[in-house]
């Protein structure tokens, strides 16, 4: 995902254990799912758990995560999380490639969140690559 904002940070990002259920939506503990890559535990082995992580990212606010499986050539200098925008769930709507066979793939998927307590969603076609082994963001297509 690539939303950014230019507002002021604000509250701190939901309190999610390792013991929570994972923010972007496999029935798993966080620290099972995501959190092991957020930490460095674990490289996203497929672009479909990349952007499932990097989802979760933007929910528990983990800037770092997020530039780090960001392909350099494409790279903000930071990320800023809206204060009024509060990721709630992640819909995977169609992938292609982007396995342990592939140096290429595509998740397509709609996000939905609050921005001020309205809902809205961010629907968008991301495209990722391999750089230096590991699966990375590159670039994305919003599709609404």
């Amino acid at each position: 995902m690539s939303r950014r904002t230019s507002r002021p940070q604000g509250p701190a990002a939901p309190r999610i254990t390792s013991a929570s259920p994972c923010p972007c939506g496999l029935p798993a503990a966080y620290g099972d799912c995501c959190g092991r890559f957020h930490s460095g535990g674990a490289a996203a082995p497929a672009c479909e758990a990349l952007m499932r992580s990097r989802y979760a990212a933007f929910v528990v606010r983990d800037a770092a995560y997020l530039l780090r499986t960001w392909h350099p050539g494409t790279r903000p200098p930071g990320v800023d999380f809206d204060p009024a925008m509060r990721w709630v769930r992640l819909e995977i709507l169609d992938t292609t490639e982007g396995s342990a066979f592939h140096s290429t793939g595509t998740v397509t998927f709609r996000a939905h969140y609050t921005d001020d307590g309205r809902p809205d969603s961010l629907h968008e076609k991301s495209r990722f690559v391999r750089h230096e082994g590991a699966w990375v963001y590159s670039t994305a297509v919003f599709v609404d």
